[in-house]
């Protein structure tokens, strides 16, 4: 079921080629403002603007359902549809299952009714409302003191530069408003040439997003099935195309020992601090009051012009060289998903670290 939530439940309804996609979230309490503009904004980062893209081209405005009047929240379920316009259903007519993408455990799971026109309900086109809702979400925790910022790491085997120390708000604030977010300007026309030349090729790439979140108290998450990285983790694997994750500096601390592995605690005038953050801020499901980082890996894009081998629904191999619309490289536009996740998790999250107070 496409739901989340406790304190804010949040349904995800939609299809990539039916008439829209979009969200419902409860208990919003009423008279929250909301800045439209801003939405729309985190929305456009989201859409495609390059020729690595694909070359569909929504319109992407939220259309507010319910929940929302003279320029507040109602205290009604609040309802968002993102309407879908460039559609070339066609292209799905009589496609063998497309490797790489869900065509067929869905087919199989729902007895061949789904729709797998685009992924039908598991395209990464209901990332559009989740990016609405996560800024949605920003703005209702109206906390300046808490920001979240993304960056990209790397693309295929091209690294990027990474942040060696922990940024500051401002740095964060600067990649969460930033369409192709990266520490080192170059950065971006490196990783744009590797994308240029998978293109080229017919084929796509992944590649890694790292997340901070700065500004958290110590102690949100709860034990032992509702940790904040574990609804991190629940979320952010629930993006289309995201195959790993790593808190902190991840698998590479298996290479180490306890002593090594291990942030030492110190007290000084400004309060307890760690020398270090190997563990990305979190401790025991709880944040350790030092910034959260975690680094998200999104895989190639399953969709290309190679001829792979697959089968079609009557189950006969054949081949197949897709020719429709689609993205070389998804992690630009995935990165600004990253956020909206962290978001909509930080909004339940804080919210039900008050209750349990």
């Amino acid at each position: 079921m496409s739901t989340f939530g406790r304190r804010y439940p949040i349904s995800l309804f939609g299809e990539s080629h039916q008439r829209a996609v979009g969200f419902t979230i409860h208990h919003l309490p009423a008279g929250i403002p909301i800045d439209w503009d801003a939405v729309r904004q985190a929305m456009k980062r989201r859409m495609p603007k390059t020729t690595n893209a694909t070359s569909r081209r929504e319109v992407d405005a939220p259309v507010v359902l319910s929940g929302f009047h003279q320029g507040t929240t109602t205290g009604a379920p609040l309802s968002v549809m993102v309407e879908n316009h460039d559609l070339k259903s066609e292209d799905y007519d009589a496609l063998p299952f497309r490797p790489g993408h869900a065509d067929y455990p869905a087919h199989i799971k729902h007895g061949g009714a789904n729709d797998p026109r685009g992924g039908g309900h598991h395209s990464g086109r209901l990332t559009a409302p989740l990016v609405a809702l996560g800024e949605i979400a920003r703005q209702a925790l109206n906390d300046p003191s808490i920001v979240v910022g993304s960056h990209i790491v790397s693309i295929h085997q091209t690294d990027g530069e990474s942040l060696a120390h922990p940024p500051d708000k401002e740095t964060l604030n600067s990649l969460y408003h930033s369409d192709f977010p990266v520490i080192n300007s170059g950065d971006a026309q490196r990783f744009t040439a590797v994308i240029d030349a998978a293109k080229a090729d017919h084929d796509s790439v992944g590649g890694v997003v790292e997340t901070w979140i700065s500004g958290l108290p110590v102690g949100v998450g709860s034990p032992f099935f509702h940790g904040l990285d574990g609804l991190l983790a629940q979320l952010i694997f629930s993006i289309p195309a995201v195959k790993g994750l790593t808190f902190g500096d991840g698998f590479n601390l298996t290479r180490l020992r306890g002593s090594q592995a291990n942030d030492p605690m110190t007290h000084d005038h400004h309060g307890v601090r760690f020398t270090k953050n190997a563990m990305g801020g979190v401790l025991g499901g709880l944040s350790s009051g030092q910034p959260v980082r975690f680094r998200t890996a999104f895989k190639p894009t399953p969709s290309i012009g190679k001829p792979q081998q697959t089968i079609t629904q009557d189950h006969h191999p054949t081949t197949l060289a897709l020719t429709g619309r689609h993205d070389t490289c998804v992690v630009s536009r995935a990165v600004h998903v990253v956020n909206a996740m962290v978001y909509i998790a930080l909004l339940e999250l804080l919210e039900r670290n008050e209750e349990s107070l």
